[in-house]
C-alpha cells in the first residue's frame, strides 16, 4: 500500500496530487503538491476543502515535509523541523478539527517511534499512517452511509447544505454517502442542494457529484430553502460538519443553522452525518469553535464577477453553529446518536 487514487487526491509517494475545487465544475485542473508548503497553501486556498478531506491532505503534508527534511542524520533535529511542519499546516483552517485530530495522530506515531527507528524508517512509517489515514476514511464513510441510510424512505427528497461528498472527503462522502447508500439500497431519493453562498460548493460542487453519480438533483438558492420545505418538497435535511462540540452543537459551513432552524419550524428532520474524528469533545459547547473569517472578496466577488466595490464593509464568516437542539441525530461510522448528546458522544468516541 503505497498510493491511493480518488476523485478528490492522488499520492504517488513523493507528492500529492489534488483536484483543484475552486474551478469546478468548469473545468477540471489539478495542484500538485511537492512539499509541505504547498499542501498548506491548498488547504489554505480552498484548492482541497471538507473536513475529513482536509485532514487526510494534512497527514500527506505531514509526510511531505518528513521527506523534504530527511537528509537531517541528527533525530532531535529531524523532530524539530516536523514540529515546525506540523505548526504550519495547523494553521491553515482553524475551524475543521479533522486537521489536528490527523496531525495530532501523525505526530504521535513521530514521537512514539523516534528512540527505536532510523529517520528513513520514520518517513516510511509516517507515510504508511497517512495511507491508513485515507483508506480509513473511505470505509467509515461507507459505514456512515450503511448506518444513516435507514433514517431515508424510498421516494424520499432531501435537501443537503455546501458538499459533503466525495470532494469532501478522500472518497464516497459522509452526508451524500447517505445518500448515495440509500440509492444503493434500491430507494428512489431526490436532492434539492442549496447553491451555498458566497463560494457555491453546493452549486458547484454538490450538483456536479449527483449529476454524474445518476441522482436526480434540483440546485435552488440559499434563501428558496424556506419556501421549499413549506411545500412540503423536503423530507429531511442531511449536512456534514467540520467540528461537533461535545454536546452536540455542530460547526458547519455559513447557512447550516438558517437551514435547521426552518427544519425545525416544518417539522422536517435535521440530520448531521460526520465521522467520529470531527467530534471533538474537548470543546464543551459551540461557543468554544472558533469560526474561521475568510478574505472579503469571496463575498465582493461571485468567481470572478465583482458584485460591489471595494469601500463596502464584508462580513465573512466561513461557518456557523447549529444548536444541538435543533439536531435530530448525528449520524456517525459507530451508530446513529441522539439526544442526550453529551452523554451519547461520549460514550461513542471513548468506546
Amino acid at each position: 500500500m503505497k498510493n491511493i487514487k480518488t476523485m478528490t487526491m492522488e499520492w504517488t509517494g513523493n507528492s500529492l496530487i489534488l483536484i483543484d475545487q475552486r474551478y469546478l465544475p468548469i473545468e477540471e485542473k489539478y495542484v500538485e503538491c511537492q512539499t509541505y508548503l504547498d499542501v498548506a497553501n491548498s488547504i489554505k486556498d480552498m484548492v482541497v476543502r471538507g473536513a475529513p478531506a482536509i485532514g487526510a491532505t494534512a497527514a500527506f503534508g505531514f509526510v511531505l515535509g518528513a521527506k523534504e527534511f530527511s537528509y537531517l542524520s541528527d533525530k532531535n533535529l529531524f523532530l524539530n523541523k516536523l514540529e515546525e511542519v506540523k505548526n504550519s499546516l495547523s494553521k491553515t483552517r482553524p475551524t475543521a478539527v479533522n486537521l489536528f485530530w490527523a496531525l495530532n495522530r501523525m505526530d504521535k506515531l513521530l514521537k512514539d517511534s523516534l528512540p527505536t527507528k532510523g529517520i528513513n524508517d520514520l518517513v516510511n512509517i509516517l507515510e504508511e499512517e497517512a495511507l491508513k489515514i485515507a483508506y480509513e476514511d473511505i470505509e467509515i464513510n461507507k459505514q456512515i452511509g450503511k448506518n444513516g441510510e435507514s433514517l431515508l424512505n424510498d421516494g424520499d427528497t432531501v435537501l443537503t447544505h455546501c458538499n459533503a461528498g466525495a470532494l469532501a472527503t478522500v472518497d464516497y462522502g459522509t452526508a451524500l454517502g447517505v445518500i448515495r447508500a440509500a440509492v444503493e439500497n434500491g430507494k428512489d431519493i431526490q436532492v434539492y442542494a442549496d447553491e451555498t453562498r458566497p463560494y457555491l460548493q453546493g452549486a458547484r460542487l454538490t450538483v456536479w457529484e449527483l449529476v454524474k453519480s445518476g441522482i436526480k438533483t434540483t440546485l435552488i438558492t440559499d434563501n428558496m430553502a424556506g419556501w421549499v420545505m413549506k411545500q412540503g418538497k423536503i423530507n429531511a435535511v442531511i449536512v456534514g460538519a467540520d467540528r461537533i462540540a461535545r454536546n452536540g452543537d455542530v460547526a458547519n459551513k455559513i447557512g447550516t443553522y438558517s437551514v435547521a432552524v426552518l427544519a425545525k419550524k416544518h417539522g422536517i428532520p435535521f440530520y448531521v452525518a460526520a465521522p467520529l474524528s470531527t467530534i471533538d469533545i474537548e470543546t464543551k459547547n459551540g461557543e468554544g469553535i472558533p469560526i474561521e473569517e475568510r478574505n472579503h472578496n469571496e463575498v465582493r466577488f461571485c468567481h470572478k464577477t465583482r458584485l460591489v466595490t471595494d469601500d463596502v464593509n464584508v462580513y465573512n464568516p466561513a461557518f456557523d453553529v447549529t444548536p444541538n437542539e435543533l439536531v435530530t441525530a448525528i449520524i456517525t461510522e459507530k451508530k446513529v446518536l441522539r439526544p442526550p448528546y453529551e452523554k451519547n458522544i461520549v460514550e461513542v468516541v471513548t468506546l
